[in-house]
């Protein structure tokens, strides 16, 4: 049984020391949504194999001067290139499972769209992390040991999380992390060797970075993709659900939004900006549609001014998803987005159209103008329905003819058939579509209630007073909008909050070792003074005191005392630690902040293995400083990547990382560069 079947309850949180550490779900548990993200999975290895075997193929063809063996690998790259077109279509059919992520409770709608979440692979940062606790703030890494492997825990939590608001709080929750881990770990001057690994949610495709910004963007995308499976799962049989519903597909535009304006660097095709534009109008689009289900969930009465609402309400929902069609239309999203979805907006964009012209046509066939009734409001209700009236027709005229009111309600009624016939060519047209019963159905069901009301009222002469029925003017009562994440409601602890205070003991910063002070205390009198917020600070030092002579320095920060830490604590509460040893000895260690240095120049940035030539981009390294010191070279710019291909004309990636590109120029020499497919050769150079 799924677990969109039953309900799962939040995890519980289990202690450990003094705090709550979260767990994800049994990655092993057979629910339909874990079967479908195994699926994923294994697709995106097959995938990433039969992407190495084309890149070898393309090298080789490149290569080859012998007649035969060019066109023996002509045939294999047509071969992998099949190969590569059905696993395609294999995590399109994924892509658009959708009854598994539907509420369990039975109803007659249409299927809502949710998104898989990214997968990735094991990420170890216990080595990379120990060497730089060493080396950058001068302590044993070995006392990290938890909270390393706290954040690894994390992490792989991160991987399966449950679909309800605790899984949302815990993507949450290391996306947070992550940005303590990347100001106290991660250079912005170095790379760290740590390699992030994710693959693209609709094409397979792994991409790799020795950065943080992929991981943070890969967890942003998760955290919108599991609010899009929140709104799914919701039940739209009730106003509850359907409010639930429309507030989680807000939450996930807020987020995919935030991700397409913080992070413009992404490699992946799934997080490019174009489609995070269309993947934002989509979810908005699901949003109105739940309005328009609120809406008509009491029932639709059968009365002029409510079917004039329910008809501009169905106009907003088709006029919204025709604006989604043509986003996802447009290259370069039209190559990579699944075409089940373009196919899907299509079908809803004619299917709601079809029903506001059903709507109107309702209200003009079976309600007349009779004395007592509103005229006026009736008028101007009408007259706001339409952009322009029919040629020849006025709105009040058209209310008191009886014969004016069929004929037009009647051309509204050929508009809706119109439109529900295109809404079912477009699912014949799309393999994926005729596999949704429930999606048959119900365009089936609108389709033959339209034709019915058209035959109920169909007179002979119906071809001689042919009206053209004007377009539907979209309005709703409640206009959907993004919902910007709210990061700041999730309290998250620092997991290394031991090196000191972020302000100061971070990767930015470089520090001495820490330094141990012997002295003693002479009556009552340290001979220095303290300032500053934690850590506290060396200031007004007498030149001759004890702490002077045994080598402390005005300016440096006290991290220990008797080897009590004391990073945290404030000058009164240092300065109460120090005098209660009397005229003891007392052993100290500070550190000194120093100066910022030039650091050493970055590898390669960003492998994505695949990708076309806009987003396949390497950074080259850059050539070891000269020792030289001949001031008479001139300094030139260098470039630090090199674009897929030779036009000059063409635009560099966004995904590629800037490095420094200032160098001492050399004697111009023609070097032969590697292919960024070269590097995909082994196991080691990707992951």
């Amino acid at each position: 049984m799924t677990d969109a079947l039953l309900p799962a309850a939040p995890q519980p949180l289990e202690k450990k020391d003094d705090g709550y550490f979260r767990k994800g779900c049994n990655p092993l548990a057979q629910t339909g949504r874990s079967k479908l993200q195994n699926q994923r999975a294994a697709l995106n290895q097959q995938i990433l194999k039969a992407v190495r075997m084309r890149t070898g193929a393309e090298n080789l063809l490149k290569v080859a001067t012998n007649h035969k063996v060019r066109e023996q690998v002509r045939l294999e790259l047509s071969f992998v290139n099949s190969d590569l077109q059905m696993l395609k279509e294999e995590l399109e059919g994924l892509n658009i499972s959708v009854g598994v992520y539907q509420s369990s409770e039975e109803t007659f709608t249409i299927p809502l769209i949710p998104l898989g979440l990214k997968e990735t692979k094991d990420v170890d940062f216990s080595v990379v992390l120990k060497d730089f606790i060493l080396e950058h703030y001068g302590e044993d890494g070995y006392l990290y040991e938890d909270e390393i492997a706290d954040l690894m825990d994390l992490r792989q939590a991160c991987r399966t999380p449950s679909r309800d608001e605790a899984g949302v709080e815990l993507l949450m929750s290391y996306f947070l992390q992550l940005g303590f881990v990347e100001s106290r770990f991660f250079p912005p001057t170095r790379q760290m060797g740590i390699m992030f690994t994710w693959y693209d949610s609709l094409t397979g495709v792994p991409v790799s970075q020795q950065n943080l910004s992929l991981e943070k963007a890969s967890i942003l995308f998760n955290i919108g993709a599991l609010y899009t499976q929140l709104g799914t799962r919701c039940n739209r049989q009730t106003q509850a659900g359907l409010e639930s519903a429309v507030d989680a597909f807000q939450r996930a535009a807020g987020v995919l939004n935030y991700l397409k304006e913080t992070f413009t660097h992404t490699p992946s095709y799934d997080m490019s900006p174009a489609m995070l534009s269309v993947l934002v109008k989509m979810m908005l689009a699901q949003a109105q549609e739940n309005v328009f289900e609120k809406i008509c969930l009491p029932g639709i009465q059968n009365e002029f001014f409510m079917l004039v609402k329910v008809a501009q309400e169905a106009a907003k929902v088709g006029e919204v998803y025709q604006q989604l069609h043509t986003a996802m239309s447009q290259a370069p999203v039209k190559e990579n987005i699944p075409y089940s979805w373009a196919s899907l907006a299509c079908v809803k964009a004619h299917h709601y159209g079809a029903l506001a012209h059903y709507f109107v046509a309702t209200l003009l066939i079976d309600h007349q103008l009779k004395p007592g009734t509103d005229e006026d409001h009736q008028e101007k209700c009408l007259s706001h329905l339409y952009d322009h009236m029919p040629e020849g027709l006025t709105p009040l005229a058209t209310l008191k003819n009886i014969q004016q009111r069929r004929q037009l309600g009647k051309s509204h009624l050929r508009r809706a058939i119109a439109h529900h016939e295109e809404s079912v060519r477009g699912v014949s047209l799309c393999k994926k579509l005729r596999n949704i019963e429930l999606l048959q159905e119900v365009l089936s069901v609108a389709h033959q209630r339209s034709r019915l009301k058209y035959t109920q009222h169909q007179e002979d002469d119906d071809l001689l007073n042919l009206i053209d029925a004007p377009d539907i003017l979209s309005k709703t009562e409640q206009e959907v909008e993004i919902i910007v994440p709210q990061f700041s409601k999730v309290t998250v602890t620092d997991f290394f909050q031991k090196l000191g205070p972020l302000s100061m003991f971070s990767a930015n910063k470089r520090w001495t070792p820490p330094r141990s002070i012997h002295f003693t205390v002479e009556e009552g009198d340290l001979g220095f003074t303290l300032r500053g917020d934690s850590p506290v600070q060396v200031h007004f030092l007498h030149p001759y005191c004890s702490a002077a002579l045994a080598g402390v320095k005005e300016g440096d920060y006290i991290v220990s005392i008797q080897n009590a830490d004391c990073k945290w604590l404030t000058v009164s509460e240092v300065m109460k630690l120090l005098k209660s040893f009397g005229k003891g000895k007392v052993e100290m260690k500070v550190v000194s902040l120093l100066d910022p240095t030039s650091s050493m120049h970055n590898k390669c940035a960003t492998y994505s293995v695949g990708m076309q030539k806009t987003y396949s981009m390497i950074c080259l390294a850059i050539d070891d400083d000269d020792d030289k010191t001949d001031k008479t070279k001139k300094i030139s710019k260098k470039l630090s990547f090199l674009s897929w291909g030779t036009n000059k004309n063409r635009q560099k990636s966004a995904s590629t990382l800037c490095l420094p590109s200032v160098g001492v120029a050399r004697p111009q020499v023609k070097k032969k560069l590697p292919s960024p497919f070269s590097l995909l050769n082994s196991d080691s150079s990707l992951y």
